[in-house]
């Protein structure tokens, strides 16, 4: 019985012949080279990278959140309301008039998309309006912003927890817009 092979080409290879093991030999290094390099960046910290991808940055100094008794603070049926009942969440939070013209139905469309976008964090994110007079908010906004809290809150003892100034950290922010930190997370007060 013959016992040669036909070689790839379909010819027979010569009796004598040796077959190279280099192609076993890659498949092996393409197998463990990875692990091995899995390894060495777990094991071994100044192979990491250092970047990081931030999509902000936290405002300093930093703000505790409110006593109830600093900023006092009701809910649309009148009813007291403490921020610390929130502790643990991120606030997304913007403040206007209770009119709401063009300007604050935009903030608010940007906090709910905002807050839309979270993904699987969305159930860590809390938005809340406040509201900084006693003018009644239309139906329109009331339906349409679902899901926010909205407060009443005195404009002068808000403005005095709100971060004031266009720049932070050397960062120029939007104008018109304030900046506050509580809970450990940064929250974009709109003015």
């Amino acid at each position: 019985m013959n016992t040669t092979r036909p070689s790839s080409s379909g010819t027979p290879a010569k009796p004598g012949a040796k077959r190279s093991i280099m192609p076993l030999y890659l498949i092996i290094l393409s197998c463990i080279v990875p692990m091995i390099a899995a390894a060495l960046l777990y094991y071994v910290p100044s192979l990491r990278p250092d970047g990081a991808t931030n999509y902000g940055n936290f405002v300093q100094p930093q703000r505790p959140m409110p006593s109830s008794e600093a900023l006092s603070l009701t809910t649309l049926d009148g009813k007291s309301f403490d921020l610390n009942t929130l502790k643990g969440k991120w606030l997304l939070v913007t403040s206007d008039g209770g009119a709401c013209p063009d300007s604050c139905a935009q903030k608010l469309h940007f906090t709910r998309n905002g807050h839309a976008s979270q993904g699987k964090n969305v159930n860590r994110i809390q938005r809340i309006w406040f509201v900084t007079d006693n003018e009644p908010i239309p139906e329109k906004v009331m339906e349409a912003y679902k899901g926010t809290i909205m407060l009443r809150a005195d404009p002068k003892a808000l403005s005095d927890f709100l971060l004031d100034g266009p720049i932070v950290q050397g960062m120029q922010l939007r104008s018109k817009r304030k900046w506050i930190r509580t809970c450990g997370l940064l929250i974009p007060m709109a003015t």
